[in-house]
C-alpha cells in the first residue's frame, strides 16, 4: 500500500534497520533476503533523498536525518500494531503469539516458572520470550520492543503506564548447616557475617535489599557479588555467609537446596513490584489476559515471613 508515493511496507524496513544498524541482521529479524532488504534500503534513500545508513569502518550508521525520524516511524507503526491488536477477540486457547518479558531470574523463578505450566494447558499457542533486564529495558518498552516489564517501583519511568503488581518481603538466607543460620539472628550478628551481594546488568546496580541496606546505612562485608539470584544457594552452600533473598524466592528455592531461612532481624521496607507497558498496548485484550493470569498467580502465592 502507498501513502502520498511512500510503500508503507518501507517502515518496518526502515524501523528494523534502525534497531539492527545491519542490512542483513534486519534481514533476518523480517524474514528477508538480504538483497530485498537492500532494495528496500534503497527505496528509502531515494524516496526520502537522503542515505539514512552510512557505513564507517566496519559499522553502519544512521544519519542525522535518520535519526530525527526514528520517533516518527515508531509513532505510525505503534499506532498501527494498537489497531490490529484490538480487531478481534483474544481467546488464549487458539491464539499465536509471542509475548516478550522483562523480568529479572527472580520473578522468573518465582513467578513466572509456575505459571507456564498452567499456560501450557490453557494456551498452548502461546510463547514467552523471557529478557532480563538491563540498562535498555526502559527503552526497549518505549519502542515497543518488549509487550511488558516487571521491576522494583523505583526501575519505573513516568513515560509509559504502570500498574502495581505485588509486594515482596525479604529474608535472610544461608547454607542449612550454617550455625549462623540456625541460630536467633540480632543486627550484630547479620552484619558480622560474610555476604552475598547482588549487581545487576552491565552497570552492575544494586539489587533492592542491597540498596535497601546502603540507605540505612547498614554496612555488611561482602564476599562475593553475583549477578543472578538462583546462583544465591550455591554461593551459601557449605559456608557461613549469609544473604536477603525474596521470600518467595526462598521458599522456591529451599525445595531444592538445603537452605536455612530466618526473617530479616530489623525493620526491612516491601519491595513493590511494577508492571509497564507502552502506552499502545493498554487496550491489547492478549496482553490483558498475561497480565491477569500473573496476577492470579501472586495472588495464589503464600511466602512465609510475610
Amino acid at each position: 500500500m502507498r501513502f502520498r508515493g511512500l510503500d508503507l511496507n518501507l517502515l518496518s524496513a526502515f524501523d528494523m534497520l534502525m534497531r539492527e544498524r545491519s542490512v542483513s541482521a534486519a534481514a533476518r529479524k523480517l524474514n528477508l533476503s538480504q538483497p530485498a532488504m537492500s532494495a528496500a534500503l534503497a527505496r528509502l534513500r531515494d524516496f526520502f533523498g537522503d542515505d539514512i545508513l552510512v557505513v564507517q569502518g566496519k559499522r553502519m550508521f544512521p544519519t542525522s536525518f535518520a535519526e530525527r525520524l526514528v520517533p516518527e516511524v515508531r509513532h505510525v507503526l505503534d499506532g498501527v500494531e494498537a489497531m490490529l491488536s484490538n480487531r478481534a477477540q483474544f481467546d488464549p486457547a487458539t491464539a499465536k503469539r509471542t509475548f516478550r518479558l522483562i523480568a529479572s531470574d527472580y520473578v522468573i523463578a518465582a513467578v513466572i516458572v509456575p505459571l507456564v505450566q498452567r499456560m501450557s494447558r490453557e494456551a498452548p499457542g502461546i510463547m514467552l520470550d523471557l529478557a532480563t533486564p538491563s540498562e535498555r529495558s526502559s527503552l526497549e518498552i518505549a519502542e515497543g520492543a518488549a509487550d511488558l516489564m516487571i521491576s522494583p517501583d523505583y526501575y519505573i519511568t513516568g513515560e509509559h503506564p504502570s500498574e502495581f503488581f505485588f509486594e515482596e518481603a525479604h529474608v535472610v538466607v544461608g547454607w542449612a548447616g550454617n550455625p549462623i543460620i540456625k541460630s536467633e539472628l540480632s543486627l550484630e550478628s547479620f552484619l558480622e557475617a560474610g555476604h552475598v551481594g547482588i549487581r545487576i546488568g552491565a552497570q552492575r546496580q544494586q539489587s533492592f535489599a542491597d540498596r535497601q541496606m546502603s540507605l540505612m546505612g547498614h554496612a555488611r562485608r561482602i564476599e562475593v557479588e553475583t549477578h543472578s539470584f538462583l546462583t544465591i544457594p550455591l554461593l551459601l552452600d557449605g559456608t557461613r555467609r549469609l544473604a536477603l533473598m525474596q521470600a518467595r524466592l526462598a521458599e522456591r528455592l529451599r525445595q531444592q537446596y538445603a537452605l536455612g531461612v530466618q526473617p530479616v532481624p530489623f525493620e526491612f521496607p516491601l519491595m513493590r513490584e511494577i508492571m509497564q507497558s507502552h502506552r499502545t498496548r493498554q487496550t491489547d485484550p492478549g496482553l490483558a489476559w498475561l497480565k491477569m493470569l500473573l496476577k492470579e498467580q501472586v495472588s495464589h502465592d503464600n511466602p512465609f515471613f510475610g
